[in-house]
Order: C-alpha cells, then sequence, then structure tokens
C-alpha cells in the first residue's frame, strides 16, 4: 500500500462520476485520502461476502465483477477498466460484498475507506450531498435496468 501521486489521482477524480458534483478543491482534500493498492493476476480484490471497506478505483489494469449465486454457479456481471470504480455503497455502511472482483491482469487501485471518507465529508456538507445525489442517481439506474 503506497501513497498514489495527488495529480494522478485528482485527474481520475475528476472523470470519476461519483464525484462529477464536486469542486477542484473538494476534490483535492478528497484526492490526500487515497492510498493505492497493486494486484496480480487472479488476486481477489474484493470477496463477495465479506465487509466492505470501501470505495476501488481503477487507476491502471483490468478486472471483473463475479456474482456467486445460491446453486455454486458463477456470472460474470461486467468488466472494470481504468477509470471503472466500485464499492461505493460501502463508504457509507458496512455491508458485505455482493460480489467479487478479481484482477484480470496486474492492476493498481486507488482505496478510499470509509473513515477517510466520512472524516472529510463531516467537514463539508455540500460534498456529502453532491456525492449522495449521484449515489441515489447510480441506484436508481441501476434498479430500472432490472
Amino acid at each position: 500500500m503506497s501513497m498514489p501521486d495527488q495529480d494522478t489521482t485528482l485527474d481520475i477524480l475528476m472523470k470519476t462520476p461519483l464525484f462529477g458534483g464536486l469542486g477542484k478543491r473538494q476534490l483535492e482534500r478528497l484526492a490526500r485520502q487515497f492510498v493505492e493498492r497493486t494486484y496480480k493476476e487472479g488476486d481477489a480484490i474484493l470477496t463477495q461476502g465479506q465487509g466492505g471497506e470501501g470505495l476501488f478505483v481503477i487507476e491502471s489494469g483490468e478486472a471483473e465483477a463475479v456474482h456467486r449465486r445460491a446453486d455454486g454457479t458463477s456470472i460474470v456481471l461486467n468488466p472494470l477498466l481504468p477509470g471503472d470504480f466500485f464499492g461505493e455503497l460501502a463508504l457509507l455502511t458496512d455491508v458485505t460484498r455482493t460480489a467479487s472482483v478479481i484482477a484480470k491482469k496486474p492492476t493498481v487501485c486507488m482505496v478510499l475507506t470509509r473513515w477517510e471518507f466520512l472524516s472529510v465529508i463531516k467537514q463539508d456538507g455540500e460534498m456529502a450531498v453532491a456525492v449522495l445525489q449521484q449515489l441515489a442517481e447510480r441506484f436508481s439506474r441501476l434498479m430500472s435496468s432490472l
């Protein structure tokens, strides 16, 4: 685990839809809270059924979200490429993961833990509202596609 380059982090966050309602100063403050994690091909980035620690944004590499059904079979939900993010609900609650995310090639993720996120938004109510609006829109789109 290491600290990512702040300029790279800021550039990625500016392109991440979840943070689309934030201003540059807010993004800079948030960018300082991310850590970088590296995964080898085949590594589990997240494991279905385990607790969530926060948000992951793919900086480089490729992964896929896989859901294991009750009958033991698995289904690939979607590929995840640089700029894609997952685990956003874990920013707000300690829910268990509904899918595993597996690195398809060497992958670097920027990670924002729930406690770091909560610390930042407690200081900036406007940031909290903007991120919650994006989460609500994303959830609404997901539900309408089912």
